[in-house]
């Protein structure tokens, strides 16, 4: 009789970092609402207009991240992702996914925005396909995880603290510190494009918020308005000065 010999309960999985074929399938689910791109796209604007995004960055949204475990490709499509460091791309080829390690540094952040329907961002499942959570804390080992529900305005940060991760507390701004980016993230209510409600916003150490260029555009015609009135009442003060000189009987000409 043959005796089916089973693993050791308590076996780890082996990870690998294997980039994959050019010929991958990737899932090709479609996005949610059309917020979630608009969120992530205001992000990473503002770190652009700042002068905060390197070439050696990787900043995506709806990007797969892989994985091989136990020889299975496992792909997670996190809503944002930063990777401080990618090695650069041969000219002409495109980015289809990335792997860690072996396309360079591992992930500093994933964002996930809650859709309506629940998915999978808080999912531990350990077992293939692995949830969301579980991927990003146990096989990827992400310092930073932030889940955002843009429709109540609730704003989660999880770091990775001896391997697991705890959520952090705000400050007294209602913010939290991103080591990776040097950066505060919180929640701003207002409008952007064709949406007003609850957007994820930057700030600096100093507490300066990161514009948007809209914002950038604004604050400079206000600042080409204010110097416009300012010529135009040193123009009508010179203009009352010669008129009351002129009243004294001086000559302009002549001082």
């Amino acid at each position: 009789m043959t005796v089916l010999q089973l693993p050791p309960p308590n076996t780890l999985p082996r990870i690998t970092w294997e980039k994959l074929p050019a010929d991958f399938p990737l899932p090709d689910e479609p996005v949610e609402n059309n917020l979630q791109p608009l969120l992530a796209a205001a992000l990473r604007e503002s770190l652009e207009l700042a002068g905060l995004i390197l070439e050696s960055m990787l900043i995506a949204s709806n990007f797969g991240l892989c994985a091989t475990v136990d020889d299975k490709s496992i792909v997670k499509a996190p809503d944002w992702v930063y990777v401080p460091s990618v090695h650069p791309l041969p000219p002409g080829e495109i980015r289809r996914s990335y792997t860690p390690h072996s396309e360079g540094e591992n992930p500093a952040i994933v964002m996930e925005f809650i859709s309506a329907t629940e998915g999978t961002e808080y999912s531990i499942n350990p077992h293939f396909p692995y949830g969301k959570w579980h991927f990003y804390e146990q096989i990827l080992k992400i310092p930073t995880y932030v889940i955002f529900h843009p429709q109540i305005g609730i704003l989660e940060v999880h770091n990775l603290v001896n391997g697991k991760y705890q959520q952090e507390s705000p400050d007294e701004n209602q913010r939290f510190w991103i080591e990776a980016l040097d950066l505060f993230l919180g929640v701003w209510i207002g409008k952007k494009a064709e949406f007003e409600g609850y957007w994820l916003r930057w700030w600096d150490k100093s507490g300066n918020l990161l514009l948007w260029g809209s914002e950038l555009v604004n604050q400079e015609r206000k600042i080409a308005e204010k110097e416009r009135q300012r010529a135009e009442q040193a123009e009508q003060k010179a203009v009352k000065l010669a008129a009351r000189l002129q009243g004294m009987g001086i000559n302009l000409e002549d001082i």
